[in-house]
């Protein structure tokens, strides 16, 4: 395998919403998820649990997500995070990545039944062989999120870096009772989001969608 510098695997690596149907061999998984657990954490506590349905298991996570969807069965989410308003700039750059999205999939913005089309592409996991549950003990507050966030990133990187894409969902984390269900978990485990991933399927137009970043001015401030 052609080695990836960071930078390469940082600026090429986006969110893939159409894969092929191919299972990754055990050997990468392997040589991804053991990378990733080189992640930062504060203290080195590495609180991430990662649970990764494959094959049978993908399956009927699959089913139960679409079933519940389609019977509007209301999400039920671990952490329930409250936030304010979002500004106005905040607003156009999630406006910005939904045009950029829907351009590619030749859907209009107007078109209620099509978008409803698009999101429910998240719990078919858009056809994803594999995803990853990341999952935290309840004995962690949301101040140990940040951990998770950090070794998310290191994994996505490590599977850009080894020809895999990925999408991080927020949506795997609407019905945590049947990931505790298919991996046999406490009930103190709890889901944070899932990460489907696998080869991209080159034919989606969906996956030519390239969302832009704000200028660094507009993020970083230098000073002194």
């Amino acid at each position: 395998m052609t080695e990836m510098s960071l930078e390469t695997a940082v600026r090429t690596r986006h969110s893939v919403r159409g894969f092929l149907p191919d299972r990754v061999p055990q050997e990468t998984l392997d040589r991804v998820f053991d990378l990733a657990r080189w992640a930062p954490s504060g203290t080195n506590i590495q609180p991430w649990q990662v649970y990764v349905a494959s094959g049978e298991t993908r399956d009927n996570l699959r089913a139960q997500f679409m079933q519940r969807t389609r019977d509007k069965h209301p999400p039920s989410v671990d952490h329930k995070g409250t936030r304010g308003p979002l500004g106005e700039i905040w607003k156009d750059r999630r406006r910005a990545c939904a045009a950029v999205l829907y351009d590619a999939m030749d859907v209009a913005w107007d078109d209620k039944p099509a978008r409803a089309e698009v999101a429910f592409r998240n719990f078919e996991l858009f056809d994803a062989p594999h995803v990853a549950f990341l999952c935290m003990n309840e004995v962690f507050g949301m101040g140990s999120a940040w951990d998770i966030g950090m070794y998310a990133q290191t994994l996505m990187l490590a599977m850009t870096a080894n020809g895999l894409a990925s999408c991080a969902q927020g949506t795997m984390a609407h019905h945590p009772d049947l990931v505790r269900e298919a991996f046999d978990l406490d009930e103190e485990v709890k889901v944070l989001f899932g990460i489907s991933f696998g080869f991209p399927d080159p034919t989606m137009a969906v996956n030519n969608a390239l969302t832009t970043r704000a200028e660094l001015q507009e993020t970083v401030t230098f000073k002194g």
